[in-house]
């Protein structure tokens, strides 16, 4: 399956996947609600991110280059701006992505903190006289013991499996903000 996903995509001299992006001009390349801000300022086109995105995670580890395709000759600055522009953009989404981490592992280790009171104060309940006296404090006692494995359930859950989707962004993000990027221009041309 991979190989014919691969093949979808042509393949420069040096065996490098090319990830065409055709567009009549490099204002197409951004979104169209801030038109006034200058380039430095403008976010891409979510279509043009999702279509990288989509295309690096399709090629995997294998070498790529971003080749931009216009129909009109650019000026050299704007070009520049693209290339500055894909490179800060993915730099800025890993670090969106490093902050959700942040965040996950923070609650990971409060949740890992809550447990381990939740486990002692249960297993000091459960050996206490007035817990095999009543019934009430057995029944705490137990809660507390579920509600102590939940909470730890949770805290390893987070360290073992879901950072690793987060690490993974990242990754793709940082693949796309070091490619190498071309230019091509295609003046359109009728009869």
């Amino acid at each position: 399956m991979k190989k014919e996903i691969l093949e979808r995509y042509e393949q420069s001299e040096d065996g490098a996947f090319i990830i065409d992006v055709s567009t009549q001009r490099v204002e197409d390349l951004y979104n169209d609600f801030d038109k006034r801000s200058h380039f430095l300022k403008k976010d891409l086109s979510e279509d043009l991110v999702a279509y990288l995105v989509e295309s690096v995670s399709e090629i995997g580890k294998n070498r790529f280059i971003i080749q931009f395709n216009f129909e009109t000759q650019e000026a050299d600055a704007s070009l520049s701006r693209v290339q500055n522009s894909i490179e800060n953009f993915f730099i800025y989404m890993q670090e969106l992505e490093y902050r959700k981490m942040r965040t996950m592992m923070r609650s990971s280790f409060i949740f890992l903190l809550i447990g381990i009171v939740l486990a002692t104060l249960s297993i000091l309940l459960n050996q206490s006289e007035f817990a095999k006296e009543s019934v009430t404090t057995a029944v705490i006692a137990e809660g507390l013991t579920v509600a102590a494995w939940v909470s730890l359930w949770e805290a390893l859950a987070t360290f073992l499996i879901k950072w690793m989707p987060l690490k993974k962004k990242i990754a793709l993000f940082k693949n796309i903000t070091n490619a190498a990027i071309r230019f091509t221009f295609h003046a359109n041309i009728q009869q």
